[in-house]
């Protein structure tokens, strides 16, 4: 063992240090900043290696509103650390002027970070993909003369540099970093780079070392960070993303093993199905990381929150960013993902001292089987895994037997007590509603018109690059051209119609001849290209062939996805006339960019009541190019809200001139929707729902967004949906479950152990609470013995105690909560002695 100054001198040499701050406010108070460093063990703040659990909350996802109570549950859930991007087109939207208002209000939110007692890592990127639109790049960047993005061009490094100096300035100015005092302890320079610089070669490399040493020249105080990037130069830390970090290892030997991105489910896509990660497996991935000696997991998404907007990218990516996660899209608790982690981080902090002060030791305990055996002067902790997928391990460690589940981990932060097991749920279960809370809107129309020579904005030769032309400043873009048919044309006797082809690089696109929707052809996020080719009715004469070619998000992602195209490119031809075919890509054709209806804000208070909208008989019904109106009064309640569009095809949705997003229920999904089993590695294509449904139903408001009477909503339908079937409605909690095997591990358990308040092991018990105004009001399923299924669908297995109901009546119905100890007698008696059982019980609140 080394002397204490030899261990110092080698702690010193081992830990990157960054500069301590001491401020003197004023002779009344004195801020002492704390220091930020790392080691190989973890993040050090003021001195004290700590492992850190964070997750990701990006602030322009929800409404400001939200904020509070997405970061207090965030603390509740057990975080340390808010993980948020810096999202640069909404800040800088046109070149030199800047946007820090609203929901990119991104100082109030760290402050209230701050407030709530969290640290920050703050990735500012600038480029964050993150399924957002253009990867978070402002559109006019693309037009900067001589521009490359992310590779060592002088145009692109400018700008970066310019506004990454930006944020860590105005971080400075408002003293939020964590060596003035602040909550950042962490920042992030680039992101996921690594596979981007290995295509490029030398430009790549040159663009890693220069961002690296420019990020660390603004002298924030805290460590840089960079993920997916194995060469990231010394002192920033190189970082995993995944759905599992287990394996990974940091490019130093003095560094930390860190997970910047721990996948708690999947984006959703237009088309695609909707993907979720089981609360079991995700526990299992963070147990295995932090057993392997990793000590900062982030969570992305703790919050997934709403692409607002046109914010999504992709492109097809949906307006929900629900993402899985811990917190559904509404700042709801999801459960049982959300309570399951909380009892994981509590376990993990149990283990903290040892974790930090000592090496794992590994002993194998079977052929899928082991433990991680943490022993220090601070303690000891160990974690029993098995990795079988499909079944049990009962397995001796330190003279005692344990049993495992199927891919799972044990946590015993004593070495000898089980407080905690990946894969047995302590945590309630819930199933969600969507209740409508309002009568039917009462709908005014008006009708867009399909653009033609006449009210075109120019004309020329030639199809043209769709964001080229509009500067993304609208998702719609109008190509329209003459065809003049022949009265001697034989499809004219024979009514044999002319097939129109036209290739697209996406995203969707409706035809128009003569005014009249011919037809409709779109994309996917696989394959954003389309082909539309269909017979079209022409008559003789000239014709007025217009496309109304639809981007639906800019890619976020891929090589130089800054130079991928969208709009006709061509070539648009017609088959079947008499000459046989006739190429039109190189006759004239004419541009309108965006809609009538955008030009006249008919979105907005002022701008609706610019034009005559018509109501009743006369209204539009199931008509492409429809704007609707409707105005309404708030709903009571805190419930969060949203508009079920599920009667309607595709468009965008605004409430009191804010842009709620794209919308696209017509669009169903598909996958293969089958059954869900925790175990075994998880992919984003293994749990799968609403196949055959819309990809997204239902669009969240914000309460913020709404005042007590007389708000505006205005819907753009753009194939021809029926608005009588939208509502209103608010997502509440439908039923409550609890899932809890006999003598299954708890915290509860082990904590009045150790204290010495008990001496022998406690029964678990089953917690059940309804949401804040909601009560118990009956038990739709209790039994106790061996039941099946899952919350919402549970059987009867074949043992079951006959009294199961009784005590959940006894005590539930009512009540806002309640909680019942699981064991035989509270039952009835053992219904199948020498048989492992469980309790399963599903309360319905209301």
């Amino acid at each position: 063992m080394a002397s204490r100054g030899g261990m110092w001198e080698e702690m010193r040499a081992k830990t990157v240090s960054f500069w301590l701050v001491v401020v003197v406010l004023s002779s009344l108070f004195c801020w002492v900043a704390a220091s930020v460093s790392y080691d190989k063990k973890a993040i050090i703040v003021n001195g004290q290696r700590r492992i850190l659990i964070s997750g990701s909350i990006h602030y322009p996802r929800s409404s400001p509103e939200m904020w509070p109570d997405l970061i207090q549950k965030a603390k509740e859930g057990g975080l340390d650390v808010i993980e948020t991007y810096v999202f640069w087109n909404g800040h800088e939207p046109s070149q030199g002027k800047y946007y820090f208002e609203g929901r990119y209000d991104l100082v109030r939110f760290l402050k209230l970070v701050k407030q709530a007692g969290l640290y920050v890592n703050l990735r500012i990127g600038p480029y964050v993909c993150a399924e957002w639109n253009f990867g978070g790049f402002p559109v006019w960047l693309k037009y900067v003369p001589g521009i490359n993005f992310r590779t060592d061009n002088e145009p692109f490094k400018w700008h970066m540099q310019r506004f990454t100096k930006k944020i860590v300035d105005m971080m400075k100015s408002e003293r939020l970093f964590e060596s003035q005092g602040g909550p950042i302890i962490l920042s992030q320079i680039e992101n996921e780079y690594g596979p981007i610089e290995y295509e490029l070669g030398a430009p790549g490399r040159a663009y890693t070392e220069w961002a690296a040493k420019m990020a660390v020249g603004l002298g924030t105080g805290v460590p840089w960070i960079m993920c997916k990037q194995d060469d990231a130069p010394d002192p920033i830390i190189n970082t995993c993303n995944g759905f599992y970090c287990d394996y990974f290892s940091p490019n130093k030997a003095y560094k930390p093993k860190m997970w910047t991105e721990a996948w708690t489910g999947w984006f959703t896509e237009f088309g695609g199905a909707v993907p979720h990660r089981p609360a079991e497996d995700l526990a299992f991935s963070v147990a295995r990381f932090i057993q392997k000696g990793g000590s900062f997991i982030n969570y992305y998404m703790y919050h997934g929150g709403t692409n607002f907007g046109r914010t999504a990218g992709g492109p097809f990516i949906a307006t929900s960013y629900d993402y899985d996660a811990p917190l559904d899209e509404f700042g709801l608790l999801r459960q049982p993902k959300w309570g399951h982690l909380k009892d994981l981080h509590r376990a993990i902090k149990l283990c903290e001292p040892a974790l930090v002060s000592a090496d794992p030791t590994v002993t194998r305990l079977g052929n899928y089987e082991e433990a991680h055996v943490f022993q220090s002067k601070s303690g000891c902790a160990a974690f029993l895994a098995n990795y079988n997928p499909s079944s049990y391990a009962k397995v001796s460690f330190r003279n005692m037997h344990y049993n495992l589940p199927p891919w799972s981990i044990s946590i015993l932060p004593d070495c000898k007590n089980t407080v905690y097991n990946t894969a047995r749920l302590g945590a309630q279960s819930a199933t969600m509603k969507m209740t409508p809370v309002s009568g039917r809107f009462s709908w005014q129309s008006y009708n867009e018109e399909t653009s033609s020579y006449e009210d075109s904005s120019f004309t020329t030769v030639g199809l043209l690059e769709q964001i080229n032309t509009t500067r993304d400043v609208s998702d719609y873009l109008w190509y329209s051209t003459a065809v003049k048919i022949g009265s001697n044309e034989g499809f004219l006797r024979s009514g044999k119609y002319p097939v129109l082809t036209v290739l697209s690089a996406g995203h969707a696109l409706h035809v128009f001849i003569n005014g009249q929707l011919s037809g409709t052809a779109y994309g996917s996020l696989e394959n954003p290209k389309l082909t539309f080719s269909q017979g079209v009715k022409l008559r003789a004469g000239v014709n007025t062939i217009s496309l109304l070619s639809i981007a639906v998000g800019l890619p976020n992602v891929g090589p130089h996805f800054e130079t991928w195209n969208a709009g006709v490119l061509g070539p648009v031809s017609l088959n079947g006339l008499n000459e046989g075919r006739r190429d039109l890509s190189w006759q004239k054709w004419s541009y309108k960019v965006g809609l009538k209806g955008e030009a006249l804000s008919l979105h907005s208070l002022s701008g609706s009541s610019s034009v005559e909208w018509v109501e009743g008989s006369l209204m539009a019904r199931g008509q492409p190019l429809t704007w609707y109106k409707a105005i309404f009064n708030a709903p009571g309640g805190k419930a969060p809200l949203a508009l079920d569009m599920g009667s309607m095809g595709k468009g965008q949705i605004w409430i009191n001139g804010q842009n709620v997003g794209r919308y696209w229920p017509a669009y169903k999904a598909t996958g293969n929707c089958g059954a869900c089993n925790y175990a075994g590695t998880y992919r984003e294509t293994k749990c799968l729902s609403n196949c055959g449904e819309a990809s997204q139903r239902w669009y969240h408001v914000p309460s913020s967004w709404l005042n007590p009477s007389g708000n505006l909503l205005v819907v753009f339908e753009e194939w021809g949906g029926n608005p009588a079937g939208i509502s209103l409605v608010e997502r509440e909690i439908e039923s409550v479950c609890a899932d809890i095997y006999e003598w299954q591990p708890t915290l509860m358990n082990y904590e009045m152990q150790a204290s010495g308040k008990v001496n022998k092991p406690l029964r678990p018990k089953a917690h059940l609470w309804c949401a804040p105004g909601q009560k118990i009001s009956s038990i739709k399923f209790a039994s106790f013995g061996t039941p099946v299924g899952a919350c919402g669908n549970y059987h009867e297995g074949s043992c079951h105690a006959h009294k199961s109901y009784d005590a959940f009546e006894r005590s539930c119905i009512g009540m806002n909560s309640c909680s019942v100890t699981v064991a035989p007698e509270i039952f009835g008696g053992d219904p199948c002695p020498s048989v492992m059982k469980k309790l399963s019980v599903e309360a319905i609140c209301s």
